[in-house]
């Protein structure tokens, strides 16, 4: 019932939303007569900060056209390679008609990168997708909102994560002979339980695992989000935050954990922050400043974009990770594709080289949490293990670890194309400070003025 509250509410809204930015438009139009009146600026950034707030947000486009690789700029085109009703394996294919570039974009290693589906859209990791496609052939798992899947295509549940996670391996393996994966936050624990699988199998496992930020062992420096999520019972996930689509949608009917509620989540963990940032904003509209302005737009243009998660796949997250911690205790079973259970046993993989990385202030993954992959993986000898914490002199929290962004310098990093580990390299990069939303096991967008780490390099 109270989705259909929410999108009655959102309905009636549209017409003063688009009145909103009809009168943004109309005063901050210097040559119309609304235009020439001596409060126009202050009554146009009141009308676009009203729009802001009340329009609907869509999915961000990646919007990746170009990139360079070793100074040559080479085209970017993206394609589904991999349609499933959840769940888009996107390529980011690179063009070029300069010989030597394209002899080497050939030869360059393949990299997937599993975005988390934990609130946010994969375009998160539009930095991270960037700075790869330098070196990479990069794939990304790109979600789809649970609201926009019919129920004729099924539930999803966290068995078929990692059964996805599987095919697109192995359609990686397929086509180049073998691949990296990196997952980032939430996917940690699934990735971790398909390599396992195809290594108890005897089946070809990736050539790396770089896994940040994820809650492997969620026991470890539980941080606040860990302690809901282990504090209350899996019937009140179910009874308070479980609601079905409403009619207006492709899924109508399906059992979903609303975007919305997640966000109003988000905003709630710091609404002094969201405050500032708006009130800003309009400050700045006043000003004249377009590009703070810009920065605001683009910034809660990602943060507000929100999708719906599959009930049975938010809740058994939530009994399997933070509740019965099955990957730690070695007590995960995930039923096959023909309905047989298999155990997840990480201690099976021996070729895969392993590399986490923490944050030392990350609010969502505690410190440890990540770490306790390399306890698991027993079959690993250390030269295919590496560990590495960023540290910062702020809260850089996850999203630091998402978009390669920390303060410290960091250590090493695992090879391009090998398990070996080789010192990585950094850049510096400015953003704005931005709120740090409270969702389990879950990304954010880029955290504030830090160094960046230039992933796998």
């Amino acid at each position: 019932m109270l989705y259909q509250v929410f999108e009655t509410q959102r309905t009636m809204m549209e017409p003063f939303v688009d009145f909103a930015q009809a009168a943004a438009k109309l005063f901050s139009n210097p040559h119309s007569p609304a235009g020439a009146h001596p409060w126009a600026q202050r009554v146009s950034a009141a009308y676009s900060l009203m729009y802001r707030l009340g329009k609907d947000y869509e999915k961000p486009a990646f919007g990746i056209s170009t990139v360079e690789v070793h100074g040559v700029p080479v085209a970017i085109q993206e394609r589904v390679e991999i349609n499933k009703p959840f769940c888009e394996l996107r390529r980011f294919k690179r063009l070029s008609d300069d010989v030597q570039t394209l002899a080497t974009l050939k030869t360059q290693p393949v990299v997937l990168i599993v975005a988390p589906l934990s609130g946010h859209y994969a375009t998160l990791l539009r930095d991270t997708v960037k700075s790869m496609l330098k070196d990479h052939k990069v794939y990304i798992t790109d979600w789809r909102n649970a609201r926009m899947v019919p129920t004729d295509q099924g539930d999803f549940h966290l068995d078929d994560y990692v059964h996805y996670v599987q095919e697109f391996i192995a359609h990686l393996q397929g086509r180049y002979g073998n691949c990296h994966v990196v997952s980032v936050c939430q996917p940690t624990v699934p990735v971790l339980a398909a390599v396992s699988l195809m290594a108890s199998r005897g089946e070809k496992t990736p050539l790396t695992m770089t896994m940040m930020g994820g809650p492997i062992d969620a026991r470890k420096s539980p941080t606040a989000v860990n302690n809901l999520a282990m504090n209350k019972s899996y019937s009140w996930f179910e009874n308070n935050v479980i609601f079905r689509v409403p009619g207006n949608f492709p899924g109508a009917g399906r059992r979903v954990y609303p975007g919305f509620l997640q966000h109003a989540g988000f905003v709630a963990m710091n609404p002094d922050r969201h405050a500032n940032s708006h009130y800003d904003f309009f400050k700045d509209l006043i000003k004249g400043d377009g590009a703070s302005a810009e920065a605001h737009r683009k910034f809660y243009d990602e943060y507000n974009a929100v999708l719906d998660m599959d009930a049975n796949y938010y809740l058994e997250t939530i009994r399997t990770v933070f509740q019965e911690f099955k990957l730690v205790y070695g007590t995960w079973d995930v039923l096959n594709l023909d309905g047989q259970p298999e155990r997840v046993r990480p201690q099976d993989i021996r070729s895969t080289a392993l590399m986490t990385v923490e944050g030392e202030l990350d609010d969502i993954s505690g410190s440890g949490q990540t770490a306790a992959a390399h306890d698991l993986c027993t079959g690993l000898p250390k030269s295919m293990k590496k560990h590495l914490e960023c540290r910062a002199q702020v809260t850089t929290g996850f999203s630091a670890a998402a978009a390669g962004e920390i303060r410290s310098t960091p250590r090493s990093r695992p090879s391009s194309s090998r398990g070996r580990l080789q010192p990585a390299r950094r850049k510096r990069r400015h953003s704005r400070p931005r709120p740090r939303p409270p969702r389990v096991g879950a990304a954010r967008p880029r955290a504030p003025q830090q160094r960046a780490l230039r992933e796998n390099r």
